[in-house]
Protein backbone atom coordinates (compact mmCIF):
# COMPACT_ATOMS: atom_id res chain seq x y z
CA UNK A 1 0.00 0.00 0.00
CA UNK A 2 2.87 2.37 0.84
CA UNK A 3 4.35 1.73 -2.64
CA UNK A 4 1.01 2.55 -4.25
CA UNK A 5 0.80 5.79 -2.25
CA UNK A 6 4.37 6.85 -2.92
CA UNK A 7 3.99 6.22 -6.65
CA UNK A 8 2.03 9.47 -7.04
CA UNK A 9 3.52 11.25 -4.04
CA UNK A 10 6.07 13.23 -6.03
CA UNK A 11 3.38 14.48 -8.42
CA UNK A 12 1.15 15.62 -5.58
CA UNK A 13 4.08 17.18 -3.78
CA UNK A 14 5.07 19.15 -6.88
CA UNK A 15 1.47 20.37 -7.27
CA UNK A 16 1.34 21.38 -3.61
CA UNK A 17 4.67 23.19 -3.91
CA UNK A 18 3.39 25.24 -6.86
CA UNK A 19 0.12 26.08 -5.09
CA UNK A 20 1.88 27.13 -1.89
CA UNK A 21 4.20 29.27 -4.01
CA UNK A 22 1.16 31.10 -5.40
CA UNK A 23 -0.33 31.31 -1.90
CA UNK A 24 2.90 32.99 -0.81
CA UNK A 25 2.56 35.45 -3.69
CA UNK A 26 -1.02 36.17 -2.60
CA UNK A 27 0.17 36.94 0.94
CA UNK A 28 2.80 39.30 -0.48
CA UNK A 29 0.15 41.04 -2.59
CA UNK A 30 -1.95 41.43 0.54
CA UNK A 31 1.03 43.07 2.20
CA UNK A 32 1.16 40.87 5.31
CA UNK A 33 4.82 40.04 5.93
CA UNK A 34 4.17 37.73 8.88
CA UNK A 35 1.73 35.58 6.92
CA UNK A 36 4.05 35.54 3.91
CA UNK A 37 6.89 34.28 6.13
CA UNK A 38 4.66 31.57 7.61
CA UNK A 39 3.77 30.34 4.11
CA UNK A 40 7.41 30.53 3.02
CA UNK A 41 8.42 28.35 5.99
CA UNK A 42 5.64 25.90 5.13
CA UNK A 43 6.87 25.64 1.55
CA UNK A 44 10.51 25.23 2.59
CA UNK A 45 9.58 22.29 4.83
CA UNK A 46 7.39 20.47 2.33
CA UNK A 47 10.22 18.01 1.53
CA UNK A 48 11.28 17.53 5.15
CA UNK A 49 10.30 14.50 7.25
CA UNK A 50 7.08 14.30 9.26
CA UNK A 51 7.56 16.85 12.03
CA UNK A 52 6.79 16.32 15.71
CA UNK A 53 6.75 19.62 17.60
CA UNK A 54 7.14 19.22 21.33
CA UNK A 55 5.53 22.05 23.31
CA UNK A 56 4.75 22.72 26.93
CA UNK A 57 5.67 24.92 29.82
CA UNK A 58 9.14 25.21 31.36
CA UNK A 59 9.98 22.34 33.71
CA UNK A 60 7.14 20.19 32.32
CA UNK A 61 9.70 17.57 31.27
CA UNK A 62 9.84 18.17 27.50
CA UNK A 63 13.57 17.68 27.08
CA UNK A 64 13.59 14.53 29.20
CA UNK A 65 10.67 13.20 27.14
CA UNK A 66 12.62 13.72 23.89
CA UNK A 67 15.77 12.08 25.27
CA UNK A 68 13.78 9.07 26.45
CA UNK A 69 11.84 8.76 23.17
CA UNK A 70 15.03 8.75 21.08
CA UNK A 71 16.72 6.37 23.53
CA UNK A 72 20.25 7.16 22.33
CA UNK A 73 21.83 7.08 25.75
CA UNK A 74 22.80 10.72 25.29
CA UNK A 75 21.29 14.00 26.41
CA UNK A 76 20.18 15.19 22.96
CA UNK A 77 17.87 17.83 24.40
CA UNK A 78 19.58 19.69 27.20
CA UNK A 79 17.91 19.37 30.58
CA UNK A 80 18.51 22.40 32.82
CA UNK A 81 16.85 23.72 35.97
CA UNK A 82 16.41 27.16 34.39
CA UNK A 83 15.71 28.20 30.76
CA UNK A 84 19.11 29.08 29.34
CA UNK A 85 18.37 29.90 25.71
CA UNK A 86 15.50 30.73 23.39
CA UNK A 87 16.77 28.42 20.64
CA UNK A 88 14.60 25.83 18.89
CA UNK A 89 16.28 22.48 18.24
CA UNK A 90 15.22 20.58 15.12
CA UNK A 91 16.40 17.00 15.53
CA UNK A 92 16.72 15.14 12.21
CA UNK A 93 18.42 12.07 10.77
CA UNK A 94 22.07 12.23 9.84
CA UNK A 95 24.71 9.58 9.12
CA UNK A 96 26.93 11.28 11.65
CA UNK A 97 26.18 13.28 14.75
CA UNK A 98 26.40 16.98 13.93
CA UNK A 99 25.00 20.33 15.09
CA UNK A 100 24.35 23.16 12.60
CA UNK A 101 23.41 26.66 13.78
CA UNK A 102 20.87 28.03 11.28
CA UNK A 103 20.24 31.36 13.01
CA UNK A 104 20.29 32.72 16.57
CA UNK A 105 16.93 31.06 17.25
CA UNK A 106 17.26 27.74 15.39
CA UNK A 107 19.78 24.95 15.25
CA UNK A 108 19.63 21.52 13.63
CA UNK A 109 20.86 18.44 15.45
CA UNK A 110 21.64 15.47 13.15
CA UNK A 111 21.71 12.00 14.70
CA UNK A 112 22.06 8.48 13.25
CA UNK A 113 18.83 7.30 14.94
CA UNK A 114 16.60 4.97 12.91
CA UNK A 115 13.25 6.57 13.81
CA UNK A 116 14.55 9.91 12.55
CA UNK A 117 14.57 8.53 9.01
CA UNK A 118 10.80 9.04 8.98
CA UNK A 119 10.18 11.78 11.53
CA UNK A 120 11.86 14.94 12.78
CA UNK A 121 11.48 16.21 16.31
CA UNK A 122 11.39 19.89 17.21
CA UNK A 123 12.22 20.85 20.77
CA UNK A 124 10.74 24.25 21.57
CA UNK A 125 11.34 26.56 24.52
CA UNK A 126 8.73 26.67 27.27
CA UNK A 127 5.59 28.62 26.45
CA UNK A 128 5.66 30.40 29.82
CA UNK A 129 9.35 31.21 30.02
CA UNK A 130 10.61 34.68 30.80
CA UNK A 131 13.43 34.45 28.24
CA UNK A 132 12.89 36.89 25.38
CA UNK A 133 11.40 35.56 22.12
CA UNK A 134 10.49 32.09 23.45
CA UNK A 135 6.77 32.23 22.76
CA UNK A 136 7.14 34.06 19.44
CA UNK A 137 9.56 31.49 17.98
CA UNK A 138 7.48 28.62 19.32
CA UNK A 139 4.35 30.04 17.67
CA UNK A 140 6.22 30.60 14.41
CA UNK A 141 7.08 26.89 14.23
CA UNK A 142 3.55 25.60 14.84
CA UNK A 143 2.07 26.18 11.34
CA UNK A 144 4.62 23.88 9.69
CA UNK A 145 4.19 21.08 12.25
CA UNK A 146 2.54 17.73 11.48
CA UNK A 147 1.85 16.54 15.01
CA UNK A 148 1.91 18.56 18.23
CA UNK A 149 3.01 16.69 21.33
CA UNK A 150 1.74 18.75 24.25
CA UNK A 151 3.70 17.88 27.38
CA UNK A 152 2.25 18.63 30.82
CA UNK A 153 3.71 18.21 34.24
CA UNK A 154 1.70 15.21 35.46
CA UNK A 155 1.03 16.64 38.89
CA UNK A 156 -0.42 19.90 37.53
CA UNK A 157 -1.74 19.82 33.94
CA UNK A 158 -4.25 22.63 34.47
CA UNK A 159 -2.13 25.76 34.23
CA UNK A 160 -4.02 28.46 32.33
CA UNK A 161 -1.03 29.64 30.27
CA UNK A 162 -0.54 26.10 28.89
CA UNK A 163 -4.16 25.75 27.79
CA UNK A 164 -4.16 29.25 26.29
CA UNK A 165 -1.29 28.13 24.10
CA UNK A 166 -3.26 25.00 23.26
CA UNK A 167 -6.11 27.24 22.07
CA UNK A 168 -3.69 28.91 19.66
CA UNK A 169 -2.58 25.53 18.30
CA UNK A 170 -6.02 24.00 18.10
CA UNK A 171 -8.40 26.85 17.28
CA UNK A 172 -6.11 28.91 15.06
CA UNK A 173 -4.24 26.16 13.22
CA UNK A 174 -6.40 23.03 13.76
CA UNK A 175 -3.29 20.93 14.28
CA UNK A 176 -3.32 17.29 15.36
CA UNK A 177 -2.41 17.08 19.04
CA UNK A 178 -1.55 14.31 21.47
CA UNK A 179 -1.20 14.95 25.20
CA UNK A 180 1.59 13.63 27.41
CA UNK A 181 1.58 13.67 31.22
CA UNK A 182 5.29 13.59 32.06
CA UNK A 183 6.93 12.72 35.39
CA UNK A 184 4.20 10.28 36.36
CA UNK A 185 6.63 8.62 38.73
CA UNK A 186 6.25 11.59 41.08
CA UNK A 187 2.55 10.89 41.69
CA UNK A 188 0.42 8.23 43.36
CA UNK A 189 -1.49 6.12 40.83
CA UNK A 190 -4.86 7.36 42.07
CA UNK A 191 -3.94 11.03 41.62
CA UNK A 192 -2.42 10.30 38.21
CA UNK A 193 -5.66 8.67 37.07
CA UNK A 194 -7.63 11.75 38.14
CA UNK A 195 -5.35 14.09 36.18
CA UNK A 196 -5.33 11.69 33.20
CA UNK A 197 -9.13 11.80 32.96
CA UNK A 198 -9.10 15.52 33.74
CA UNK A 199 -6.95 16.25 30.67
CA UNK A 200 -9.20 14.07 28.50
CA UNK A 201 -12.33 15.90 29.67
CA UNK A 202 -10.68 19.33 29.35
CA UNK A 203 -9.56 18.58 25.79
CA UNK A 204 -13.03 17.33 24.84
CA UNK A 205 -14.59 20.55 26.15
CA UNK A 206 -12.21 22.45 23.89
CA UNK A 207 -13.38 20.53 20.83
CA UNK A 208 -10.94 17.63 20.53
CA UNK A 209 -12.71 14.45 19.50
CA UNK A 210 -11.37 11.34 21.24
CA UNK A 211 -8.28 13.04 22.68
CA UNK A 212 -5.20 10.82 22.89
CA UNK A 213 -3.49 11.08 26.30
CA UNK A 214 -0.34 9.27 27.47
CA UNK A 215 1.20 9.10 30.95
CA UNK A 216 4.96 8.60 30.90
CA UNK A 217 8.07 8.81 33.03
CA UNK A 218 11.24 9.71 31.17
CA UNK A 219 13.21 8.93 34.32
CA UNK A 220 11.94 5.35 34.41
CA UNK A 221 12.51 4.92 30.66
CA UNK A 222 16.11 6.15 30.90
CA UNK A 223 16.68 3.92 33.93
CA UNK A 224 15.59 0.89 31.88
CA UNK A 225 12.20 0.44 33.53
CA UNK A 226 10.49 0.25 30.15
CA UNK A 227 7.46 -1.74 31.30
CA UNK A 228 6.61 0.95 33.83
CA UNK A 229 7.64 4.10 31.90
CA UNK A 230 4.61 4.29 29.56
CA UNK A 231 6.79 4.96 26.48
CA UNK A 232 5.70 1.67 24.92
CA UNK A 233 2.21 3.09 24.28
CA UNK A 234 3.69 6.24 22.74
CA UNK A 235 5.92 4.23 20.37
CA UNK A 236 3.04 1.94 19.46
CA UNK A 237 0.91 4.96 18.54
CA UNK A 238 3.73 6.32 16.35
CA UNK A 239 4.24 2.95 14.63
CA UNK A 240 0.54 2.41 13.93
CA UNK A 241 -0.32 5.92 12.80
CA UNK A 242 2.78 7.59 11.37
CA UNK A 243 5.83 5.47 10.56
CA UNK A 244 6.07 2.48 8.26
CA UNK A 245 5.96 4.46 5.00
CA UNK A 246 2.89 6.49 5.90
CA UNK A 247 4.69 9.63 7.13
CA UNK A 248 5.39 11.27 3.69
CA UNK A 249 1.75 10.91 2.68
CA UNK A 250 0.54 12.31 6.01
CA UNK A 251 3.09 15.11 5.75
CA UNK A 252 1.68 16.14 2.39
CA UNK A 253 -1.89 15.94 3.68
CA UNK A 254 -0.96 18.18 6.58
CA UNK A 255 0.67 20.70 4.25
CA UNK A 256 -2.50 20.86 2.19
CA UNK A 257 -4.67 21.19 5.32
CA UNK A 258 -2.47 23.99 6.67
CA UNK A 259 -2.54 25.72 3.28
CA UNK A 260 -6.34 25.45 3.27
CA UNK A 261 -6.42 26.87 6.78
CA UNK A 262 -4.29 29.85 5.75
CA UNK A 263 -6.28 30.24 2.56
CA UNK A 264 -9.54 30.18 4.50
CA UNK A 265 -8.25 33.01 6.71
CA UNK A 266 -7.37 35.02 3.64
CA UNK A 267 -10.83 34.31 2.23
CA UNK A 268 -12.57 35.51 5.38
CA UNK A 269 -10.40 38.63 5.37
CA UNK A 270 -11.23 39.28 1.74
CA UNK A 271 -14.94 38.91 2.47
CA UNK A 272 -14.65 41.55 5.20
CA UNK A 273 -12.69 43.78 2.86
CA UNK A 274 -15.34 43.34 0.16
CA UNK A 275 -18.07 44.10 2.69
CA UNK A 276 -16.24 47.28 3.73
CA UNK A 277 -15.80 48.31 0.09
CA UNK A 278 -19.50 47.68 -0.61
CA UNK A 279 -20.50 49.72 2.45
CA UNK A 280 -18.19 52.56 1.40
CA UNK A 281 -19.56 52.56 -2.15
CA UNK A 282 -23.10 52.72 -0.76
CA UNK A 283 -22.04 55.51 1.61
CA UNK A 284 -20.48 57.47 -1.24
CA UNK A 285 -23.53 56.93 -3.44
CA UNK A 286 -25.72 58.08 -0.57
CA UNK A 287 -23.70 61.30 -0.32
CA UNK A 288 -23.97 61.81 -4.08
CA UNK A 289 -27.73 61.13 -4.01
CA UNK A 290 -28.15 63.53 -1.08
CA UNK A 291 -26.41 66.26 -3.04
CA UNK A 292 -28.42 65.53 -6.17
CA UNK A 293 -31.68 65.61 -4.22
CA UNK A 294 -30.64 68.85 -2.54
CA UNK A 295 -29.69 70.34 -5.88
CA UNK A 296 -33.08 69.38 -7.35
CA UNK A 297 -34.82 70.76 -4.26
CA UNK A 298 -32.84 74.01 -4.40
CA UNK A 299 -33.49 74.44 -8.13
CA UNK A 300 -37.20 73.99 -7.48
CA UNK A 301 -37.00 76.58 -4.71
CA UNK A 302 -35.37 78.97 -7.18
CA UNK A 303 -38.19 78.35 -9.66
CA UNK A 304 -40.77 79.11 -6.96
CA UNK A 305 -38.84 82.20 -5.90
CA UNK A 306 -38.66 83.47 -9.48
CA UNK A 307 -42.41 82.85 -9.94
CA UNK A 308 -43.15 84.89 -6.84
CA UNK A 309 -40.86 87.67 -7.99
CA UNK A 310 -42.49 87.74 -11.43
CA UNK A 311 -45.96 87.80 -9.88
CA UNK A 312 -45.00 90.86 -7.82
CA UNK A 313 -43.27 92.43 -10.80
CA UNK A 314 -46.36 91.91 -12.99
CA UNK A 315 -48.71 93.33 -10.39
CA UNK A 316 -46.71 96.54 -9.84
CA UNK A 317 -45.93 97.16 -13.52
CA UNK A 318 -49.62 96.64 -14.46
CA UNK A 319 -50.61 99.21 -11.86
CA UNK A 320 -48.15 101.73 -13.25
CA UNK A 321 -49.15 100.90 -16.82
CA UNK A 322 -52.77 101.68 -15.94
CA UNK A 323 -51.73 104.98 -14.32
CA UNK A 324 -49.56 105.84 -17.28
CA UNK A 325 -52.32 105.06 -19.77
CA UNK A 326 -54.84 107.18 -17.86
CA UNK A 327 -52.39 110.02 -17.36
CA UNK A 328 -51.43 110.19 -21.01
CA UNK A 329 -55.02 110.86 -22.19
CA UNK A 330 -55.53 114.16 -24.09
CA UNK A 331 -57.57 115.85 -21.38
CA UNK A 332 -55.24 114.73 -18.60
CA UNK A 333 -52.18 116.11 -20.35
CA UNK A 334 -54.02 119.36 -21.26
CA UNK A 335 -55.24 119.79 -17.71
CA UNK A 336 -51.73 119.22 -16.30
CA UNK A 337 -50.21 121.66 -18.79
CA UNK A 338 -52.59 124.53 -17.93
CA UNK A 339 -52.49 123.75 -14.24
CA UNK A 340 -48.73 124.04 -14.20
CA UNK A 341 -48.91 127.45 -15.88
CA UNK A 342 -51.39 129.06 -13.48
CA UNK A 343 -50.47 127.16 -10.26
CA UNK A 344 -47.67 125.21 -8.58
CA UNK A 345 -49.19 121.86 -9.48
CA UNK A 346 -46.93 119.32 -11.16
CA UNK A 347 -46.50 119.51 -14.87
CA UNK A 348 -46.81 116.47 -17.13
CA UNK A 349 -43.06 116.07 -17.03
CA UNK A 350 -42.96 116.18 -13.24
CA UNK A 351 -45.80 113.72 -13.07
CA UNK A 352 -43.96 111.29 -15.34
CA UNK A 353 -40.79 111.58 -13.28
CA UNK A 354 -42.75 110.87 -10.09
CA UNK A 355 -44.37 107.90 -11.79
CA UNK A 356 -40.93 106.55 -12.64
CA UNK A 357 -39.73 107.02 -9.04
CA UNK A 358 -42.83 105.29 -7.66
CA UNK A 359 -42.24 102.40 -10.04
CA UNK A 360 -38.65 102.11 -8.90
CA UNK A 361 -39.60 102.21 -5.21
CA UNK A 362 -42.46 99.77 -5.65
CA UNK A 363 -40.39 97.24 -7.56
CA UNK A 364 -37.46 97.40 -5.16
CA UNK A 365 -39.64 97.08 -2.09
CA UNK A 366 -41.70 94.22 -3.53
CA UNK A 367 -38.78 92.28 -4.97
CA UNK A 368 -36.50 92.75 -1.96
CA UNK A 369 -39.15 91.43 0.41
CA UNK A 370 -39.83 88.37 -1.73
CA UNK A 371 -36.11 87.80 -2.25
CA UNK A 372 -35.34 87.93 1.43
CA UNK A 373 -38.04 85.40 2.20
CA UNK A 374 -37.22 83.05 -0.67
CA UNK A 375 -33.45 83.23 -0.21
CA UNK A 376 -33.78 82.57 3.51
CA UNK A 377 -35.64 79.33 2.74
CA UNK A 378 -33.06 78.38 0.14
CA UNK A 379 -30.11 79.07 2.45
CA UNK A 380 -31.73 77.12 5.28
CA UNK A 381 -32.25 74.15 2.98
CA UNK A 382 -28.58 74.16 1.92
CA UNK A 383 -27.47 74.42 5.54
CA UNK A 384 -29.59 71.44 6.57
CA UNK A 385 -28.16 69.42 3.70
CA UNK A 386 -24.58 70.21 4.83
CA UNK A 387 -25.41 69.10 8.37
CA UNK A 388 -26.85 65.84 7.04
CA UNK A 389 -23.71 65.16 5.00
CA UNK A 390 -21.51 65.93 8.00
CA UNK A 391 -23.54 63.45 10.08
CA UNK A 392 -23.35 60.79 7.35
CA UNK A 393 -19.55 61.13 7.21
CA UNK A 394 -19.23 60.78 10.98
CA UNK A 395 -21.56 57.77 11.14
CA UNK A 396 -20.17 55.86 8.16
CA UNK A 397 -20.05 52.10 8.81
CA UNK A 398 -16.73 50.49 9.80
CA UNK A 399 -16.62 46.75 9.10
CA UNK A 400 -12.90 46.12 8.58
CA UNK A 401 -11.20 47.03 11.87
CA UNK A 402 -7.68 48.41 12.05
CA UNK A 403 -6.64 45.45 14.24
CA UNK A 404 -7.54 42.87 11.58
CA UNK A 405 -4.90 40.13 11.36
CA UNK A 406 -4.46 40.48 7.59
CA UNK A 407 -5.79 43.84 6.48
CA UNK A 408 -4.94 46.13 9.38
CA UNK A 409 -2.89 48.38 7.05
CA UNK A 410 -5.80 48.72 4.61
CA UNK A 411 -8.25 49.42 7.43
CA UNK A 412 -5.91 51.99 8.97
CA UNK A 413 -5.43 53.74 5.62
CA UNK A 414 -9.21 53.89 5.15
CA UNK A 415 -9.70 55.25 8.66
CA UNK A 416 -7.09 57.94 8.02
CA UNK A 417 -8.77 59.00 4.76
CA UNK A 418 -12.17 59.06 6.45
CA UNK A 419 -10.83 61.03 9.42
CA UNK A 420 -9.24 63.54 7.06
CA UNK A 421 -12.55 63.78 5.17
CA UNK A 422 -14.40 64.57 8.41
CA UNK A 423 -11.92 67.27 9.36
CA UNK A 424 -11.80 68.69 5.84
CA UNK A 425 -15.58 68.91 5.51
CA UNK A 426 -15.88 70.59 8.91
CA UNK A 427 -13.30 73.17 7.81
CA UNK A 428 -15.07 73.57 4.49
CA UNK A 429 -18.44 74.49 5.96
CA UNK A 430 -16.84 76.88 8.46
CA UNK A 431 -14.97 79.01 5.91
CA UNK A 432 -16.79 81.93 4.32
CA UNK A 433 -14.58 81.94 1.22
CA UNK A 434 -15.88 78.51 0.22
CA UNK A 435 -19.29 80.14 -0.37
CA UNK A 436 -18.21 83.53 -1.67
CA UNK A 437 -15.29 82.73 -3.96
CA UNK A 438 -15.77 84.34 -7.36
CA UNK A 439 -15.38 80.97 -9.10
CA UNK A 440 -18.81 80.08 -7.75
CA UNK A 441 -20.47 82.85 -9.76
CA UNK A 442 -21.24 82.51 -13.45
CA UNK A 443 -20.36 86.12 -14.23
CA UNK A 444 -17.16 86.03 -12.09
CA UNK A 445 -18.45 88.96 -10.08
CA UNK A 446 -17.33 89.39 -6.50
CA UNK A 447 -19.51 89.84 -3.48
CA UNK A 448 -19.20 93.04 -1.50
CA UNK A 449 -17.10 92.56 1.69
CA UNK A 450 -19.92 94.15 3.67
CA UNK A 451 -22.30 91.48 2.41
CA UNK A 452 -20.00 88.47 2.80
CA UNK A 453 -19.65 88.57 6.54
CA UNK A 454 -20.07 85.79 9.05
CA UNK A 455 -18.74 82.27 8.69
CA UNK A 456 -19.64 79.05 6.93
CA UNK A 457 -23.16 78.26 5.92
CA UNK A 458 -24.55 81.25 7.82
CA UNK A 459 -23.31 83.42 4.98
CA UNK A 460 -25.04 81.46 2.22
CA UNK A 461 -28.27 83.43 2.57
CA UNK A 462 -26.40 86.74 2.35
CA UNK A 463 -24.51 85.58 -0.69
CA UNK A 464 -27.60 84.35 -2.48
CA UNK A 465 -29.48 87.54 -1.65
CA UNK A 466 -26.58 89.63 -2.91
CA UNK A 467 -26.42 87.66 -6.15
CA UNK A 468 -30.18 87.95 -6.73
CA UNK A 469 -30.61 91.56 -5.57
CA UNK A 470 -27.78 92.68 -7.78
CA UNK A 471 -29.80 91.39 -10.69
CA UNK A 472 -32.94 93.19 -9.49
CA UNK A 473 -31.16 96.55 -9.27
CA UNK A 474 -29.75 96.10 -12.73
CA UNK A 475 -33.13 95.16 -14.19
CA UNK A 476 -35.18 97.90 -12.52
CA UNK A 477 -32.51 100.43 -13.27
CA UNK A 478 -32.55 99.43 -16.93
CA UNK A 479 -36.34 99.73 -17.12
CA UNK A 480 -36.38 103.14 -15.46
CA UNK A 481 -33.58 104.50 -17.61
CA UNK A 482 -35.37 103.51 -20.79
CA UNK A 483 -38.74 104.81 -19.56
CA UNK A 484 -37.11 108.03 -18.37
CA UNK A 485 -35.79 108.70 -21.86
CA UNK A 486 -39.25 108.13 -23.30
CA UNK A 487 -40.85 110.41 -20.71
CA UNK A 488 -38.36 113.15 -21.39
CA UNK A 489 -39.40 113.23 -25.04
CA UNK A 490 -43.12 113.85 -24.44
CA UNK A 491 -44.28 116.95 -26.24
CA UNK A 492 -47.64 116.01 -27.62
CA UNK A 493 -50.35 113.41 -27.43
CA UNK A 494 -49.04 112.03 -30.75
CA UNK A 495 -46.38 110.12 -28.82
CA UNK A 496 -48.77 108.63 -26.25
CA UNK A 497 -49.07 105.37 -28.14
CA UNK A 498 -45.32 105.08 -28.62
CA UNK A 499 -44.77 105.82 -24.94
CA UNK A 500 -47.19 103.10 -23.86
CA UNK A 501 -45.72 100.66 -26.34
CA UNK A 502 -42.22 101.56 -25.19
CA UNK A 503 -43.24 101.09 -21.56
CA UNK A 504 -44.69 97.66 -22.33
CA UNK A 505 -41.58 96.73 -24.31
CA UNK A 506 -39.20 97.74 -21.51
CA UNK A 507 -41.37 96.04 -18.89
CA UNK A 508 -41.30 92.82 -20.96
CA UNK A 509 -37.52 93.06 -21.37
CA UNK A 510 -37.13 93.67 -17.65
CA UNK A 511 -39.34 90.71 -16.85
CA UNK A 512 -37.34 88.43 -19.13
CA UNK A 513 -34.07 89.65 -17.61
CA UNK A 514 -35.42 89.24 -14.10
CA UNK A 515 -36.46 85.65 -14.85
CA UNK A 516 -33.30 84.74 -16.77
CA UNK A 517 -30.66 86.41 -14.63
CA UNK A 518 -31.96 85.53 -11.20
CA UNK A 519 -32.81 81.98 -12.23
CA UNK A 520 -29.58 81.27 -14.09
CA UNK A 521 -27.31 82.93 -11.54
CA UNK A 522 -28.86 81.28 -8.50
CA UNK A 523 -28.97 77.90 -10.25
CA UNK A 524 -25.38 78.22 -11.44
CA UNK A 525 -24.34 79.13 -7.90
CA UNK A 526 -26.13 76.05 -6.54
CA UNK A 527 -24.52 73.78 -9.15
CA UNK A 528 -21.05 75.19 -8.51
CA UNK A 529 -21.49 74.83 -4.76
CA UNK A 530 -22.54 71.18 -5.20
CA UNK A 531 -19.40 70.47 -7.23
CA UNK A 532 -17.28 72.15 -4.59
CA UNK A 533 -18.85 70.00 -1.86
CA UNK A 534 -18.23 66.87 -3.98
CA UNK A 535 -14.60 67.99 -4.23
CA UNK A 536 -14.12 67.17 -0.55
CA UNK A 537 -14.48 63.48 -1.43
CA UNK A 538 -11.68 63.27 -4.02
CA UNK A 539 -9.27 61.28 -1.81
CA UNK A 540 -12.05 58.97 -0.68
CA UNK A 541 -13.04 58.37 -4.31
CA UNK A 542 -9.41 57.56 -5.19
CA UNK A 543 -9.32 55.10 -2.28
CA UNK A 544 -12.48 53.38 -3.55
CA UNK A 545 -11.12 53.16 -7.07
CA UNK A 546 -7.90 51.52 -5.86
CA UNK A 547 -9.82 49.15 -3.59
CA UNK A 548 -12.03 48.03 -6.46
CA UNK A 549 -9.00 47.07 -8.55
CA UNK A 550 -7.08 45.42 -5.70
CA UNK A 551 -10.06 43.39 -4.47
CA UNK A 552 -10.73 42.17 -8.00
CA UNK A 553 -7.11 41.06 -8.50
CA UNK A 554 -6.83 39.41 -5.08
CA UNK A 555 -10.20 37.70 -5.55
CA UNK A 556 -9.10 36.25 -8.89
CA UNK A 557 -5.90 34.86 -7.34
CA UNK A 558 -7.84 33.52 -4.35
CA UNK A 559 -10.41 31.69 -6.48
CA UNK A 560 -7.68 30.12 -8.61
CA UNK A 561 -5.80 28.83 -5.54
CA UNK A 562 -9.04 27.59 -3.94
CA UNK A 563 -9.83 25.43 -6.96
CA UNK A 564 -6.35 23.91 -7.11
CA UNK A 565 -6.13 23.24 -3.36
CA UNK A 566 -9.46 21.43 -3.42
CA UNK A 567 -8.37 19.35 -6.41
CA UNK A 568 -5.17 18.18 -4.68
CA UNK A 569 -7.01 17.54 -1.42
CA UNK A 570 -9.64 15.42 -3.20
CA UNK A 571 -6.95 13.52 -5.09
CA UNK A 572 -5.14 12.69 -1.85
CA UNK A 573 -8.39 11.54 -0.24
CA UNK A 574 -9.06 9.21 -3.18
CA UNK A 575 -5.70 7.52 -2.75
CA UNK A 576 -5.87 4.14 -1.09
CA UNK A 577 -3.72 5.38 1.69
CA UNK A 578 -4.12 5.16 5.42
CA UNK A 579 -6.46 7.42 7.34
CA UNK A 580 -5.03 10.29 9.30
CA UNK A 581 -4.33 9.70 13.00
CA UNK A 582 -7.50 9.85 15.09
CA UNK A 583 -6.40 13.02 16.86
CA UNK A 584 -8.14 15.53 14.69
CA UNK A 585 -10.26 18.29 16.13
CA UNK A 586 -13.43 16.54 14.99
Amino acid sequence: MAKLINKNLQTYRAQADEIIKDLHELAIRIGNEELAQTISDLRNRIHEPFMFVIVGEVKSGKSSFINALLDTGKEVAKVAPQPMTDTIQQIIYGEEEEVAVINPYLKKVMLPVEILREIAIVDTPGTNTIVEHHQEITESFIPASDLIVFVFEAKNPYRQSAWQFFDFIHADWRKKVIFVLQQKDLMPAEDLEINFKGVQEYAEKKGVAEPKVFAVSAKQELEGKKEESGFGAVRQYINENITGGKAPFLKLQNNIETSLNIHERIGKGLELRKAQYKADVEFRQDIHDTLEKQKAKSLKQVDVLVENLLAGYDRITRQKEDELSAGLSFFSLLRRTFASIFSKKASAKDWLENLAKELEAGLNEELKAKLNSGVADLADSIQQMAKIIDLKIRSSKTILRDDHELFSDIAERRNNVLRELQEQFSRFVSRTENFTDESLFPDKSTISPTVATGSGLAVVGLVLAAVAQGMVFDITGGILTAIGLLFAGISSTVKRRKILEGFKTEVAKGRARLEEDISSNLKAYIGNLKERIEGNFVKFDVLLEKEEGQIARLGEMYDNITKRLEEVKNSLEREEGPPSPKTTDG
